[in-house]
């Protein structure tokens, strides 16, 4: 069959099965894998996501895991720390956000005991078919460590890019996406992210995408900005679409990704991952409507929700997920219904 002119996907992350949390073995992990696959695929999801189970921490759970998963792996980061380390944020800028650094840079930074081949490969022998894959923004990640050889955020920066760049090389993924939630808040960064971020998405050989989003740090928004301040930083990315939050967004945020590159497709939030409420079919259909009318027709390439779906109740993302498609749906029957008259 043809590919529908829109497509649908997911962000990441999925609430965790409550029997995951009673058994958490390998092989119930892989299982509950499976399932979220399924879920997706069953309401007609073109491209899901793995859920990101193997990365969920209860320690942390605000966050999913997407911090610490990557942190902990580092080679040349120590994550134990201490008064001395939590009492250093508050003199260092891009931490004074943090009540303590998620792990402090002793010496260069490596690949340490990351694995991502393994992570992808698991996600893959339970798929169904393609899929894509995540990986936190290494700006993301450097904007959460204590220095303490580097001596300089570029070079800390650039130091973990090649470290995931090393990580993502031959993944067995239709789509690599690599996640930012930092950068919209600091678009005086959009130079040296836009290069680490580029160093990441050119060591993979398939479809690219990147996520941004304002911070959902349990549901709430961290970061303060607009897009309109980060059209020069988003044309600089070597990336095919981008999976932009838009539903919970000012709807003049729409207006500024005019100025995004015609090459790269735009992937927009219609689902607001921050409130319980289920979107209709209907709801959805007007938001994508809305967006093609401010974008242009065929600019909008994906529909998907605004960010990960972790810490919502399971009842309400399967049900965010079945909206998402059913307003795509409706809304190309109806494109289709008007060009035809």
């Amino acid at each position: 069959m043809p590919e529908p002119l829109i497509l649908t996907t997911t962000v990441g992350s999925y609430p965790i099965p409550a029997w995951l949390e009673g058994a958490r073995t390998e092989e119930a992990r892989l299982d509950a894998t499976r399932v979220v696959f399924d879920i997706q695929r069953q309401a007609g999801i073109d491209l899901p996501t793995d859920g990101e189970l193997y990365r969920f921490d209860p320690n942390h759970p605000d966050t999913n895991g997407m911090i610490d998963y990557f942190v902990e792996r580092l080679s040349g980061v120590r994550t134990r720390t201490g008064r001395a380390d939590w009492d250093a944020c508050l003199s260092v800028p891009h931490l004074r956000f943090r009540r303590k650094p998620a792990g402090v840079v002793e010496t260069a930074i490596g690949e340490g005991w990351m694995n991502l081949l393994c992570d992808c490969q698991d996600a893959a022998s339970v798929s169904g078919g393609p899929f894509k894959f995540t990986v936190t923004s290494p700006y993301m990640l450097a904007r959460t460590l204590l220095d303490r050889h580097y001596g300089g955020f570029e070079p800390l920066l650039m130091a973990i890019a090649d470290a995931l760049a090393a990580q993502v090389r031959a993944l067995p993924c239709d789509t690599l996406q690599v996640d930012e939630a930092n950068l919209p808040g600091n678009p005086q960064d959009g130079a040296i992210a836009a290069r680490a971020i580029n160093r990441v998405l050119d060591g993979f050989g398939g479809r690219t995408a990147v996520h941004f989003c304002f911070g959902n740090y349990g549901g709430q928004v961290i970061q303060h900005g607009h897009w309109s301040s980060l059209v020069e930083f988003l044309n600089a990315l070597h990336v095919d679409h981008l999976v932009m939050e838009l539903a919970h967004r000012p709807t003049d945020d729409l207006e500024a990704l005019r100025g995004v590159d015609p090459r790269i497709k735009l992937g927009i939030g219609v689902i607001d991952v921050k409130v319980n409420q289920i979107e209709t079919a209907e709801d959805v259909a007007r938001r994508i409507e809305t967006a093609e009318r401010a974008l242009g027709p065929g600019r909008v390439r994906w529909v998907h929700p605004d960010c990960g779906f972790w810490m919502l109740k399971r009842s309400v993302a399967d049900r965010k997920i079945k909206a998402l498609v059913e307003g795509r749906d409706l809304y190309l029957g109806k494109a289709k219904t008007m060009t035809a008259v």
